[in-house]
């Protein structure tokens, strides 16, 4: 790609992040220019559009409802268990401290379609700490929600999954936990009942709980280091003292300013603990 056919199609971007403001309020300034330049493109060929400009007037025009944007340029990927390694130390290090709390408030930041939710879930239920639980799994793509909510995924990835659980130590089998039926499996209900899956935008919304564990996995990959600054202190601010935060395997919370509160327990699973003091 030329350097002229580049700054052309960043700018396009510039006017279609405009327009989705202007027209939605939908604030996508923070998101990081390179994969979000992917996911509107991708968008516009999908739409029938002849490029990200036509998408842009189509924006403006009202043709292009703000759901269909936010399904459009989320990215809901992920799995069960997704890292096993990461659900291990959480069992190991992260559980036992938590179950010197009597009540304990967990918030799944972009939980997407819910899959790392019930696996958390999972792993309250075998460490005898999720009936004094509340989880809060929220997300700003209502479809993804929607799927969450319902708890039925498709039964090719069960085998995967039931991979994963075992890496990550699990008790049981994960046959345990869902009903198989046609090509869908569905999640117990025992594992929903005390999570609320709710809408919550992380570039616009502000703290809503005080919790004992924040996760938020491979969301803030998609932000500008502005932004990710921005999220982490919400999370920051979220926690009580001595909680925890885990992040994706990519992420990082070195050059933040919230990082000064903040000591690595895990630093390969990236998990974190706010000082006590």
């Amino acid at each position: 790609m030329s350097d002229d056919t580049g700054a052309l199609q960043a700018a396009a971007l510039e006017r279609f992040i405009d327009a989705a403001k202007r027209r939605h309020g939908l604030d996508l300034s923070g998101y990081a220019r390179a994969s979000l330049q992917r996911r509107v493109q991708q968008m516009a060929e999908r739409d029938g559009h002849a490029d990200i400009d036509a998408l842009s007037a189509a924006v403006e025009a009202g043709a292009t409802q703000v759901d269909h944007l936010i399904s459009s340029l989320s990215v809901p990927v992920t799995e069960m268990f997704r890292n096993p390694s990461v659900f291990s130390a959480l069992r190991e290090m992260v559980l036992p401290m938590l179950a010197s709390w009597p009540h304990i408030t967990i918030w799944q930041a972009g939980c997407a379609t819910g899959e790392e939710v019930y696996s958390l879930a999972i792993l309250l239920h075998e460490a005898g700490l999720y009936d004094r639980c509340q989880i809060f799994a929220t997300d700003f793509n209502e479809a993804a929600l929607a799927k969450a909510q319902d708890g039925i995924f498709p039964a090719r990835d069960a085998r995967m999954w039931s991979q994963n659980y075992q890496r990550a130590g699990g008790q049981a089998s994960l046959g345990d936990y869902y009903h198989a039926a046609y090509d869908h499996i569905r999640l117990d209900a025992r594992l929903k009942a005390n999570i609320h899956f709710a809408h919550h935008n992380l570039v616009t919304d502000g703290v809503f709980c005080e919790a004992q564990l924040v996760l938020c996995r491979n969301v803030l990959i998609y932000f500008n280091r502005e932004l990710q600054h921005q999220v982490l202190q919400r999370f920051r601010d979220s926690l009580v003292r001595g909680g925890y935060l885990c992040l994706g395997n990519r992420e990082s919370i070195h050059t933040a300013p919230a990082a000064r509160d903040l000591v690595a327990v895990d630093a390969d699973a990236r998990i974190y603990r706010l000082a006590s003091s």
